[in-house]
This record gives structure tokens, C-alpha cells and sequence, in this order.
């Protein structure tokens, strides 16, 4: 497969809300494999589509678990609240505290439109909100409580 380019901040591709997937077919195979790729090469634990230029409803997460590919994703259960430091291959270097659930349940289709639920706490759940927040043209930074300065990575 390929390594796709990450598309940085600035690029108003990350500004804009996706349209849903309606075709499951080999060029979305392709995409998601490509995803993957980029996604192990980054070191990241999670990649939407808007972050390699494709303006569509999807995202894939890998947070030690195994990888979930994520299409058409709807938050359908948020529960209580966490605080933690996040940050966005698409804003290296860049680091902030928010507030996201502790725990939701997503419904998204697989590769071949099946539809499927996760269930997600702590890092599972803010990857599930951080990825879907893509996909409505929103960055982690809108949602950070306050930025971080690099002294404080140490």
C-alpha cells in the first residue's frame, strides 16, 4: 500500500464537514489500507480521512487494541467526563487538556457496509470523539480547556 501525506493545519480540507460513505468498494479498500500505512508510519492512534485530503466519513483507530476502521460513525452513548492531555498528527508539536466523555458507544459501518458498535473508555473514547470531530471539520484545539506549553511535556 501507500503512505499517504497528512494534511497540516491551515489546509482548510481539516475546516470542512465530510459526506458519508456510500460506496464500499476496492478504492475504499485502498484508502483504508493506505490509512493504516500512514497511520503505523506516524505513530499516531487514530486518522480520519480529512487529515489525507479525502472529505468523507471515515476514520481508523488503533489504540493497542487492534485497528477499527470507522465508516459513517455516530457517537450514540456519552457518559460521564475525562481530562487528559491531546494531541493531532495534523498539529505536530502541539499538545492541550479537554474534556471528553469517559466512555461512548459508537455505530459505524465496516469496510463492506456492515453495520457494527464500539464500546470506549479513557484513550478509546477521546480517539472515538478527537477522529469523529474530524469529520465535522473540528480540530482537538477548539476543544482544549487550555494548550500546553512544550515545558510542560517533559
Amino acid at each position: 500500500m501507500a503512505i499517504r501525506n497528512i494534511v497540516k493545519e491551515g489546509d482548510d480540507t481539516l475546516a470542512k464537514v465530510c459526506r458519508p460513505v456510500t460506496e464500499f468498494n476496492e478504492r475504499l479498500w485502498v484508502l483504508l489500507d493506505d490509512m493504516k500505512d500512514t497511520l503505523i508510519k506516524s505513530e499516531g492512534v487514530g486518522l480520519a480521512a480529512p487529515q489525507v485530503g479525502i472529505l468523507r466519513r471515515l476514520f481508523i483507530m488503533d489504540v493497542g487494541d487492534g485497528l477499527v476502521e470507522a465508516i459513517n460513525p455516530e457517537i450514540v452513548l456519552a457518559e460521564g467526563e475525562q481530562r487528559e492531555v491531546e494531541g493531532c498528527l495534523s498539529c505536530p508539536g502541539e499538545y492541550g487538556i479537554t474534556s471528553r466523555p469517559q466512555k461512548v458507544r459508537m455505530k459505524a459501518q465496516d469496510r463492506y457496509g456492515t453495520w457494527f458498535y464500539v464500546t470506549g473508555e479513557d484513550l478509546k473514547a477521546r480517539c472515538i470523539c478527537h477522529e469523529s470531530d474530524h469529520l465535522d471539520g473540528v480540530l482537538f484545539k477548539k476543544r482544549a480547556i487550555r494548550m500546553l506549553d512544550p515545558s510542560e511535556l517533559a
